[in-house]
C-alpha cells in the first residue's frame, strides 16, 4: 500500500517526494542515467546502505522503507555524511517496483532480512510471491542481480527454490559483505552464532 509524501522541509534532504504516487518517477531526472542505479528494499536504519554507498561513490542508490521515522533518521545520516549518491523513498517495496520504477532500470536489488511472516496463515503476505518475481525481473537490467539474505532458513529455502526454477533467473555467487556492510539484524544473528542464508540470482534477457 502506498504512503503519502513526507512533509516539506527547507533542510537539505535526499528524500524523494513524488507529486503523484500512481505514476512512474522521473528516474532520469532524479538519477544520472549514465551511472548504475541500485535499490535497497527495506533499508531500515541504513547500516548497509550507508557503508555501501560510501564505498561506491560511482554508483547511485535508492533506499526504500515504509517507516517514516527510519527514513527521517537515515536521511539525516546521509546528509551528515555528505553522500550525494543516495536518495530515499518512503514507500512499500512491491508497490514501488510495480508502480513507480520504470522497466529494466536497476543493476542490483538488495533484499536483506525481509519480514518472514512465520505463521503459515500469514505466508501470503511474504514479499517473494510469483507476482513479485514478475515485477523484480522486469525492473532489473539484463545481467542485473538480486541479492538476498535472511536468518529465516525455511523462508530462505523457499526464496531460493522460487528463483532457481524461474528460467528468467540464474544463480550466481552472492556478494560478500564485510562487517561494516551487515545490517543491524545481521550483526545480532551472527554475533549469536546463528546461520544466515544468502544467495544471488542474475536476471537473464
Amino acid at each position: 500500500m502506498a504512503s503519502l509524501p513526507l512533509p516539506t522541509t527547507s533542510a537539505p534532504t535526499g528524500v524523494i517526494r513524488p507529486e503523484r504516487i500512481d505514476a512512474l518517477l522521473p528516474i532520469d531526472a532524479l538519477f544520472d542515467p549514465t551511472r548504475p542505479l541500485e535499490l535497497d528494499c527495506g533499508c531500515g536504519k541504513g547500516r548497509f546502505l550507508l557503508a555501501h554507498a560510501t564505498a561506491h561513490p560511482d554508483v547511485q542508490f535508492l533506499g526504500l522503507d515504509r517507516m517514516l521515522l527510519r527514513i527521517r533518521k537515515l536521511d539525516s545520516k546521509i546528509q551528515r555524511a555528505g553522500l550525494t549518491n543516495v536518495k530515499l523513498l518512503r514507500m512499500e517495496a512491491f508497490y514501488s517496483l510495480q508502480n513507480l520504477l520504470p522497466p529494466h532500470c536497476l543493476r542490483t536489488v538488495y533484499i536483506f532480512f525481509p519480514d518472514p511472516w512465520p505463521k503459515r496463515r500469514h505466508h501470503r503476505r511474504r514479499l517473494f510471491s510469483p507476482e513479485f518475481l514478475d515485477i523484480l525481473w522486469s525492473r532489473l537490467k539484463p545481467g542485473g542481480t538480486v541479492q538476498v539474505a535472511t536468518d529465516h532458513l525455511d523462508y530462505f529455502a523457499e526464496i531460493r527454490k522460487a528463483l532457481a526454477v524461474d528460467r528468467r533467473f540464474r544463480e550466481v555467487p552472492h556478494r560478500i559483505r564485510g562487517a561494516d556492510e551487515q545490517t543491524d539484524f545481521e550483526l545480532i544473528f551472527r554475533g549469536q552464532g546463528l546461520p544466515v542464508g544468502e544467495c544471488a540470482f542474475e536476471a537473464l534477457s
